[in-house]
């Protein structure tokens, strides 16, 4: 049965974006292991709509800077995807990449910001490449965007961009693991409730 809101997603669906996320978290481990030169794997991934604060306290505290890379979905599903990088996770990234010990979120110069939007891109890019596969879909992305702001500033994105949707978040969470060393990243998934229609129908789920 169609769906008109995020919440009326059953578990069953739940457990399809699970799958999806699971497949793209290990598409991306294995795109970020060669670009890294590192052993890189992601735990298992938790699919959840959240209400906008719940999904604020699962990440961490509103005040707290981090980077987020946006992408906008077009073709088939429409919708955005945002990529948390919280500072742990970047100062990982560009110590492997650049070999910089640590950089503060708010100095990041252009090459290291362009360095966090690669990672950012791979990593929705394997998402993307994940569902296309799986449901059948054709999906394009717009060029990543990255901001640095706060947590609640950043979380304010996809509100302000898919708020006539539902007051609530699609939220795909998991760890990736770089040499064993366990790293939180977040993922939000927000396609238009017309798209969620599709992609289950697609995928024989309705």
């Amino acid at each position: 049965m169609a769906i008109s809101r995020y919440e009326e997603m059953n578990d069953m669906k739940l457990d399809i974006l699970k799958e999806m996320g699971s497949i793209g978290g290990g598409n991306a481990a294995t795109a970020l292991s060669s670009m890294l030169n590192a052993r890189v794997s992601m735990a298992l991934p938790r699919a959840e709509i959240l209400e906008f604060n719940e999904a604020l306290a699962r990440l961490g505290d509103p005040e707290i800077v981090i980077a987020g890379v946006l992408v906008e979905l077009t073709g088939e599903i429409q919708g955005i995807m945002l990529f948390i990088i919280p500072e742990v996770f970047s100062d990982e990234v560009l110590f492997r990449m650049l070999g910089k010990t640590r950089t503060a979120l708010l100095e990041l110069d252009e090459i290291e910001s362009s360095v966090l939007t690669e990672i950012g891109n791979i990593v929705i890019s394997s998402y993307i490449t994940a569902l296309s596969s799986l449901a059948g879909v054709e999906v394009e992305l717009s060029v990543p965007q990255l901001a640095v702001n706060m947590l609640g500033g950043i979380m304010s994105l996809p509100m302000a961009m898919m708020g006539q949707q539902s007051d609530r978040i699609m939220m795909v969470t998991g760890e990736f693991n770089i040499d064993d060393k366990a790293l939180n990243s977040g993922m939000l998934l927000l396609p238009d409730v017309e798209s969620l229609n599709i992609l289950m129908k697609k995928l024989g789920v309705d």
